[in-house]
């Protein structure tokens, strides 16, 4: 399967299930992976036949910045059910948002989850 990639996109939000997580917001950053058939893309040469990927981030972006959410797993299904919506093209994506600044005592790099969905 052909997959287009994007990685790192970076957003500010104010996700998470305290009052200051919601008050002050923090940066999340949402890798997508969307599988579908790029084959006639490649030989037209026409983004009709393709997912255009600046829409693909700046519904990302809307969605990331927009109502806050408690859990991040609600706002990588909000992301993979109105991409596999918006675009017939795709056939199954790969979403994970990741969290790495969350107000925590305990220091780690990143916490993050990924969620995979396809046509049903």
């Amino acid at each position: 399967m052909d997959k287009i990639i994007l990685t790192g996109i970076s957003v500010f939000g104010h996700h998470g299930c305290s009052v200051e997580e919601q008050e002050h917001g923090q940066i999340f950053k949402v890798d997508v992976e969307l599988n579908l058939d790029l084959s006639l893309a490649g030989e037209t040469d026409n983004i009709a036949e393709t997912v255009d990927y600046a829409q693909v981030l700046f519904i990302v972006e809307n969605i990331v910045a927009g109502t806050p959410r408690k859990l991040i797993e609600t706002v990588a299904e909000e992301i993979a059910d109105t991409l596999l919506t918006r675009f017939t093209l795709i056939e199954s994506l790969k979403v994970v948002l990741h969290k790495p600044d969350a107000p925590l005592s305990i220091k780690y790099a990143d916490a993050a989850v990924e969620i995979f969905r396809g046509r049903k």
